[in-house]
């Protein structure tokens, strides 16, 4: 199916079905994706490298954060939020903690009412920079798909081996103030049955979620074209039952179907 990169730095302001007014970012070179995953529901589309590719450099990237903010601010336009995400994996950016402090100054500046977001898929977390720039920011929204090694690989397909229990072990280091997401699909890739919303992964993925206590959860399942055509979404009314598990713990939850 049809996929889709984004060909600037800074892109928007989009309405967001999560977060609002969003003004992106994009860490990642304008024409091709970087990511240390190679998520099979991607809208970016598959990933070609971790690693490859011109990134802009902090200079760039302030600059040109500098002259949307002074343009969206000269036009009375509003910002809810300044979403770190893009072409791949933001903290994949060896000057990203450097970058959230500018981001912080310039939102100050020019929209001292706005946020800063970053969608991370947690797989940077052992690197301490990274940890240090998502303690900063308002909204952290990382991502953990299931409670199982073999559901991550067929779904997120990571560069490297993952275990969810490390990335579990990573999310503990921001004692439950991070948001966790979610994504829930169905389906199959290369003759593997794919659904992580069986009891038996949802029962897991509770218990992790109950281990770790973020401050607010986001499930959500696939909205726009992805990778592969054997994915279907699942229906609001199962995510709902999902989210109602979540909140019996005590935890807000947001819901994006």
């Amino acid at each position: 199916m049809a996929t889709f990169l984004f060909d600037e730095i800074i892109f928007g302001p989009v309405r967001s079905r999560r977060l609002g007014v969003s003004l992106g970012v994009n860490l990642l070179p304008t024409n091709s994706k970087v990511c240390s995953f190679n998520c099979i529901y991607c809208e970016c589309g598959w990933t070609k490298s971790a690693s490859s590719g011109k990134l802009p450099t902090r200079t760039e990237v302030k600059q040109k954060m500098v002259e949307r903010l002074e343009s969206m601010k000269a036009n009375g336009d509003m910002l809810d939020v300044i979403t770190f995400a893009g072409n791949g994996e933001p903290t994949l950016h060896p000057d990203f903690e450097g970058i959230i402090d500018d981001t912080i100054e310039l939102r100050d500046k020019y929209f001292a009412q706005a946020r800063v977001a970053v969608l991370s898929n947690s797989s940077m977390l052992h690197k301490q920079s990274v940890v240090n720039a998502l303690k900063k920011v308002d909204q952290n929204i990382l991502k953990l798909d299931s409670a199982f090694d073999s559901t991550i690989q067929i779904l997120n397909q990571p560069n490297k081996p993952t275990a969810a229990h490390q990335v579990v072990e990573h999310l503990e280091q921001f004692n439950g103030n991070f948001i966790l997401q979610t994504l829930f699909v169905r389906g199959g890739y290369k003759g593997k049955e794919l659904d992580n919303t069986t009891e038996k992964e949802v029962e897991q993925w509770l218990s992790i979620v109950k281990k770790l206590m973020p401050k607010e959860v986001m499930i959500y399942t696939i909205a726009r074209d992805t990778p592969i055509e054997a994915l279907t979404k699942v229906p609001v009314s199962d995510l709902e039952d999902i989210a109602d598990r979540v909140r019996a713990l005590g935890i807000p939850v947001q819901v994006s179907g």
